[in-house]
């Protein structure tokens, strides 16, 4: 058999397994199968009216400082969903679905979202009441069970080497083992490796978030120098949109190489073997539900990442359980908010967390904590400066802004200056003071774009 032919014969083959693999997930026999219990215990059910709340929520204290400077604090909808038999479904989302979007979804049966394609939300707490009607736990209307505990990671920002250095000591002691950041030219990333090792137990590995480049960095050798601490655990979006790139990348690194942003929708790129595992983020769940299969179909390990609370980590932590190769460590960002609007927080054990065995979610809501967070009202983070000194005695200066928090992963998008992870550098982060050098130096670099002196 001459190469041509053989690889012809793989690549129609995989093909034809990633597309069987899809087709067998998308029957939804178990959902059905949970919707026939249903309708003997309780008849035709269906939604009453869906309460939709803006919350805000803080964050737990030692990381306020650093979220608070890169994002401000945060808001997110929490959805309360009710059924003419008395069930109450939960689900939340970044931001409020429109009006129009939350009336298709009243007067419904649950049941009629199965494999949800309009709302990860709403979807979430449609799901919450069709477990809880059928009365098994969620990952049930998905399959079979391949995890009893499903490994979860915890997530922080960029920050000078002792902040690194106490998210570390903070999430070990918390029960993670997996911490992933986003790595920002304003800091050089070996200083914060070397901190970072120095206080980490044994087996914590962390994932590198590159977003996808925008730094003058050689790129393997970029990772090959990460590569070489203990603690380093895998990279995430090296490139941008390069798949060729990605395979042979990926034949040089000696981590793992993940794929989030992924340029082909998690489709050729797979089939092509990019990565050694994926993200997806933020799919509804029709869409995940397809993924699954095809990741399983090519035995790929994936992870969903959906940020919210311990309604969106409980959600997901049902879907990692069910799906075959959703075995790489998931984020929801929950651990980084003091406060919820459930009385179940989930904590980790060894970097795992218990499935729930509960009908639906396995969450209730807390309405006092619900009318709380409504009510709380936080300040603004305004604009402030970031001062960066390099060792040969050139201290640059530029603006930093919450809503624009994407400056300081990727400086390269205002096209200023270039810049790379490993440069001999340390930044301060320099508040309003009411001085006047604050306002002059503030003021310059409006005008400027930003400032480089020696």
């Amino acid at each position: 058999m001459n190469r041509s032919t053989s690889r012809r014969r793989f690549v129609v083959g995989t093909t034809a397994s990633l597309l069987g693999g899809g087709a067998t997930l998308s029957t939804w026999k178990p959902a059905l199968h949970a919707r026939e219990k249903s309708d003997r215990s309780h008849g035709h059910i269906r939604v009453t009216h869906i309460e939709a709340h803006k919350i805000t929520v803080p964050y737990r204290g030692w990381i306020a400082h650093v979220l608070n400077h890169y994002y401000g604090p945060t808001e997110r909808t929490v959805y309360v969903a009710h059924t003419d038999n008395g069930l109450v479904g939960l689900g939340e989302s970044n931001s409020r679905e429109e009006d129009e979007v939350i009336g298709k979804y009243v007067g419904s049966s649950p049941w009629d979202w199965i494999g949800d394609e309009t709302s990860l939300g709403l979807g979430t707490a449609m799901y919450d009441l069709m477990g809880q009607a059928a009365g098994v736990p969620v990952y049930k209307l998905f399959g079979q069970r391949y995890r009893r505990w499903v490994p979860v990671g915890c997530w922080t920002v960029s920050a000078d080497p002792q902040q690194m250095v106490e998210a570390v000591k903070q999430y070990s002691r918390m029960g993670y083992t997996w911490m992933k950041y986003h790595l920002s030219p304003f800091e050089n990333v070996l200083d914060q490796l070397e901190a970072m090792q120095r206080v980490a137990p044994e087996g914590f590995k962390i994932l590198f978030d590159v977003t996808m480049g925008g730094s003058n960095d050689h790129t393997f050798h970029l990772l090959d120098e990460i590569s070489k601490f203990p603690i380093a655990g895998a990279f995430e979006d090296p490139l941008d949109k390069d798949i060729d790139g990605y395979i042979e990348l990926r034949k040089r690194c000696r981590l793992p190489i993940v794929i989030h942003h992924a340029p082909l929708g998690h489709s050729f790129e797979v089939l092509r073997r990019a990565a050694d595992a994926y993200i997806v983020g933020h799919a509804r769940i029709g869409d995940a539900i397809r993924k699954a299969g095809l990741f399983a179909a090519a035995n790929v390990p994936f992870m969903l990442q959906n940020v919210g609370g311990d309604i969106t980590r409980s959600m997901t932590t049902h879907m990692q359980c069910a799906f075959k190769t959703a075995s790489f460590p998931f984020h929801s960002d929950a651990e980084t908010w003091k406060s919820d609007v459930v009385r179940e927080r989930s904590t980790p054990v060894n970097g795992f967390l218990r499935v729930s065995e509960k009908p639906g979610l396995g969450v209730t809501l807390d309405r006092a904590e619900l009318e709380r967070l409504k009510a709380l009202q936080l300040p603004e983070q305004p604009k402030w400066i970031i001062r960066t000194r390099f060792e040969n005695g050139t201290t640059m200066y530029a603006i930093a802004d919450p809503k624009n928090s994407i400056f300081l992963l990727r400086p390269d998008r205002e096209r200023l200056v270039p810049m790379s992870y490993q440069s001999p550098l340390t930044t301060e982060w320099w508040d309003d003071d009411g001085s006047a050098a604050y306002r002059n130096m503030f003021d310059r670099i409006v005008r400027e774009g930003i400032v480089i002196e020696k």
